[in-house]
């Protein structure tokens, strides 16, 4: 973290130098780079060349499952960066001094919390895009019918998975920790997302149950919003309601020690 010392000599803001040298740092990770941004657009083409997700289907409404599952593979990445992504690296600074060390300085950690997660909201949000770009231009899926409405609820969505992310973090010792609990939680959240089943076309009761999460809730206000209408005030709600209630469970249990 030397650079942002330097950096930060240079009178330039802490809060900037950190959100510069971690931005260095999360471009030299291939890996968190292909699982954030690439991982859901090749999915979607792999879902997409399956000529039985072009066909209208009469069990979600006439629509095809690759309009659907479009809303749900930009869940993917909120997914991926909140609780795979994130929580491993902040677990990793605590976990060598980084953290304490950086206490010392007028750098406060917050500022590496805040850089974090702005750097995995957009890397996700980045991914949202190409996934609507590619649905569109390659399989003729329609752009957002309520494109204000798809917004926000994209961004609650990736508000309460990155809290979630924080969360984990503030509960994992360690690095290994950190990604063992991410991994536990992830495939329970892309099940609510609809990866496996869209929402749709769950069962009443077990889609019931599943938009009372956090992106089960997401899952249905973006197909909402993707069909055009506004998205249902009950899911934002499930979702804004998440995003505070893990914010502040992060906040109350975060340690930089």
């Amino acid at each position: 973290m030397s650079a942002v010392t330097t950096t930060a000599g240079r009178n330039t803001s802490p809060y900037v130098a950190v959100l510069r040298t971690e931005a260095r740092l999360f471009r030299r990770e291939p890996g968190n780079l292909f699982w954030a941004l690439g991982f859901p657009p090749i999915l979607l083409i792999i879902l997409g060349s399956i000529p039985s997700f072009r066909q209208p289907s009469a069990d979600i409404g006439g629509l095809r499952m690759i309009d659907v599952y479009v809303p749900v593979l930009v869940l993917v990445a909120v997914i991926m960066t909140g609780l795979q992504t994130m929580p491993p690296v902040l677990t990793g600074y605590r976990e060598r001094g980084i953290l304490r060390r950086m206490s010392t300085t007028p750098v406060r950690p917050s500022a590496l919390l805040s850089a974090q997660m702005i750097l995995n909201g957009g890397a996700a949000l980045l991914s949202a895009v190409v996934s609507l770009l590619i649905g569109r231009l390659v399989f003729d899926v329609r752009l957002p019918g309520q494109p204000f409405g798809y917004a926000l609820a994209l961004l609650l969505a990736s508000a309460a998975a990155l809290a979630f992310g924080a969360m984990i973090t503030a509960f994992a010792r360690t690095a290994k920790i950190a990604t063992a609990i991410g991994s536990a939680t992830f495939f329970p959240s892309l099940f609510c997302a609809g990866v496996w089943v869209p929402v749709q076309a769950m069962p009443d009761l077990m889609a019931r149950i599943v938009t009372l999460t956090p992106f089960g809730a997401a899952a249905q206000a973006l197909g909402e919003a993707a069909g055009g209408d506004w998205p249902a005030w009950s899911h934002l709600g499930v979702l804004a309601a998440w995003a505070v209630v893990l914010s502040a469970a992060a906040v109350r249990w975060f340690r930089w020690e």
